[in-house]
């Protein structure tokens, strides 16, 4: 297990490889669907917030305000990312982001866009939300509630170890379309 700590540098993530498996600790901002769709159409992040050398969840968390009023995440499990082709190329080039966290893999455009800015895809288990909300060990802020509602919003946590694995890295590698050909080839011989 690689120890992945803010800041993340590009040196740092271009030392990364398909299959390397990474715990992440520092800040984690999360973002889906309406908030790649605002930021490809033009939309501006809060002055508050920098995707600069950050990693951006694909999550729709579970957060709940405890007695004393802060929020404290209940569960945290990845959405799947594919959703987020037709724009995460372009956000990864224009606000510097050095990695994406979710499930099911992304495709050539966000993988070229990997390999062009120096950042990495990090695939996080699914089915396992309560589990990676316990390594959220803070809420720093959320912006966007109103805008977007609690799933869509951009919330700023605090992670300590969460645990993911590079499956496409900086050097035009995807795990993902190595299973996919593998499985074709597989199929091929039934068909």
């Amino acid at each position: 297990m690689i120890d992945l700590t803010t800041p993340f540098l590009e040196e740092k993530i271009r030392a990364l490889k398909v299959g390397d498996e990474v715990a992440v600790s520092g800040v984690v901002f999360t973002g889906r669907d309406a908030v790649h769709k605002y930021l490809h159409e033009g939309g501006k992040l809060p002055p508050e917030v920098s995707f600069q050398n950050a990693i951006l969840y694909h999550c729709g968390p579970v957060v709940v305000k405890d007695e004393q009023g802060n929020w404290r995440c209940t569960a945290a499990g990845p959405t799947t990312s594919i959703r987020e082709e037709p724009y995460q190329g372009q956000i990864i080039r224009d606000f510097g982001l050095r990695g994406v966290i979710g499930k099911g893999g992304m495709g050539d455009r966000t993988l070229a866009a990997c390999k062009e800015a120096g950042c990495v895809y990090l695939h996080a288990i699914g089915g396992a939300a309560q589990v990676l909300a316990e390594c959220i060990t803070g809420v720093r802020n959320v912006f966007f509630l109103e805008k977007f509602g609690a799933p869509e919003a951009i919330w700023q946590f605090e992670v300590v170890k969460f645990p993911a694995v590079v499956t496409m890295d900086s050097h035009g590698n995807s795990l993902h379309k190595e299973v996919l050909a593998a499985s074709q080839a597989e199929l091929a011989k039934y068909v």
